[in-house]
C-alpha cells in the first residue's frame, strides 16, 4: 500500500506520527509524508521521506495567535483559521499530489486539513491522528469558515470526518467524545538530538527536568526568560540536580545559571525521564505523554490552547499537579515541586498510567488494523 502522512509544520504535530510511519515501512508498505516547504528538512531528519505542498508562509507567532485576554475559545478559533490558511496554500500541491502518487491510505494529525479534503474529492479513506486532550471544535470552526469557498468549489458539504480516528491518550484520561477512538500506544519520538550518557544515570540526590517544548521558548524569548529564569533560581535550592532542556539559542543570553542547573539544549526526553524524578513542563502533548509513559510524575504549568485541558488531565489522574497561568510563581513552582517528590502518590499513580499505556496496541499492530479500510 501506499500510506500518505500529512502534517503542518509544527514538530509537537508531526513528532507522534514518526514511530506510525516507521511502522508503516516495517511492513513493508510505501509512506510519503506531505508538509509545507519549510517543514521538509525536519521530516527528512526523521527518516522518512518528504514532499512539499507549498509554503506555510507562517510563524510561530501567527501559529498561537489571538488574545487570551478575549478568551480561550476566540484564541482556539483563531488558531483554527490559521491552520486553514496553511491548508487552502497547500491544496493545490496536496490536490496534484493525491492525484499522481494515488496514496491508498491518508493519515492526517488533527490540524491538517489539505489531506482531509484532497483525499475525500478523490475517494481515498483516511484516518486522523489525534492529539490532545480536548475536543477543539472551534478549530473546526475557523477552519470551516476558512476553507467555505474551497468545500463549496470541491462539492463538499462541510469539513471531511474520518474513517477512523487513533488516540494515543489511555482512555482513563480521556474526556467523553473520545470514547470511541482507537488506542495506539504512544511511541516517543524527540528529534534528532543526542543524549549524554550522564543523562540515563540516576542522581542520587534527584533531578528535576524542565522544559517548556518546542513553541512556548522561541515566543517572545524575553517572556520566556521572565518566567524560566526566576523559577530556576528557586528550584536551584531544592537541593537537586535541574536539567534544562531548553534550545541552546534560546538560553543563550540567559546569565549564568548556578552550578546544580544543567543547561543541556534540545534533547530525547524518551531517554531522559525516565532517569529523572519529576518533570516540570508546558502541557505540551508530547512532553505529557512521554512523562507519562516513563512513570513520573509531572508539574504542569500551561500557557495556552489544549495545553490547559492537557494539564487537568496530568492532575486529575493523581499523577501531577497542574498550575494556572495566574498561580505560577517562582515559590508555587518550588512548592509543587516539593509536594510531588515528598508524596509516593504521585508516583504510583503514573506508574499506573505507564502501564495503562504499554498495554495498548503498539504502531505496528494498528497498522494492521489501517490495511482493513482499503476496499
Amino acid at each position: 500500500m501506499r500510506i500518505l502522512f500529512t502534517t503542518v509544520p509544527l514538530s509537537g504535530h508531526f513528532y507522534p506520527l514518526v514511530p506510525l510511519a516507521w511502522a508503516f515501512r516495517a511492513r513493508g508498505h510505501e509512506v510519503l509524508v506531505a508538509t509545507s516547504e519549510e517543514f521538509v528538512p525536519t521530516v527528512l531528519r526523521a527518516g522518512l521521506p518528504a514532499v512539499s505542498c507549498g509554503s506555510a508562509m507562517v510563524s510561530l507567532v501567527d501559529l498561537t495567535a489571538g488574545d487570551s485576554g478575549n478568551g480561550e475559545e476566540l484564541r482556539r478559533y483563531a488558531h483554527g483559521r490559521v491552520f486553514a490558511e496553511i491548508a487552502a496554500r497547500n491544496l493545490p500541491g496536496m490536490t496534484s499530489l493525491m492525484n499522481a502518487w494515488r496514496p491508498d491510505l491518508v493519515v492526517s494529525e488533527r490540524a491538517e486539513l489539505s489531506g482531509p479534503i484532497a483525499a475525500a474529492v478523490s475517494g481515498v479513506p483516511w484516518v486522523e491522528f489525534h492529539w490532545g486532550i480536548a475536543e477543539l471544535g472551534e478549530y473546526r470552526m475557523g477552519g470551516a469558515d476558512i476553507l467555505a469557498g474551497e468545500l463549496e468549489a470541491r462539492g463538499l458539504d462541510g469539513l471531511p470526518r474520518p474513517g477512523l480516528v487513533v488516540n494515543p491518550w489511555p482512555r482513563s484520561l480521556r474526556l467523553p467524545y473520545a470514547a470511541d477512538h482507537r488506542s495506539i500506544r504512544h511511541v516517543s519520538y524527540n528529534g534528532d538530538a543526542s543524549v549524554p550518557s550522564w543523562a540515563v544515570e540516576r542522581q542520587a540526590g534527584g533531578r528535576i527536568c524542565l522544559t517548556l517544548g518546542t513553541v512556548v521558548p522561541h515566543l517572545e524569548k524575553g517572556r520566556f526568560a521572565q518566567l524560566a529564569l526566576p523559577i530556576l533560581e528557586q528550584l536551584a535550592q531544592l537541593n537537586v540536580e535541574i536539567v534544562v532542556a531548553v534550545d541552546a539559542g534560546v538560553a543563550a543570553s540567559w546569565p549564568p545559571l548556578p552550578p546544580v542547573i544543567r543547561h543541556v539544549g534540545r534533547m530525547p526526553l524518551s531517554q531522559v525521564l525516565a532517569a529523572c524524578d519529576l518533570v516540570v513542563h508546558h502541557g505540551g502533548q508530547g512532553t505529557a505523554l512521554t512523562a507519562l509513559e516513563a512513570g513520573i510524575p509531572q508539574l504542569v504549568l500551561p500557557q495556552f490552547d489544549d495545553q490547559f485541558e492537557n494539564a487537568g488531565a496530568v492532575a486529575e489522574s493523581g499523577a501531577g499537579i497542574r498550575l494556572l497561568p495566574a498561580q505560577i510563581t517562582p515559590q508555587a513552582v518550588a512548592k509543587g515541586c516539593l509536594e510531588l517528590l515528598g508524596s509516593v502518590k504521585f508516583g504510583i499513580a503514573a506508574s499506573d498510567i505507564a502501564a495503562e499505556m504499554a498495554a495498548a496496541p503498539s504502531p505496528l499492530e494498528i497498522t494492521g488494523i489501517f490495511e482493513k479500510l482499503i476496499p
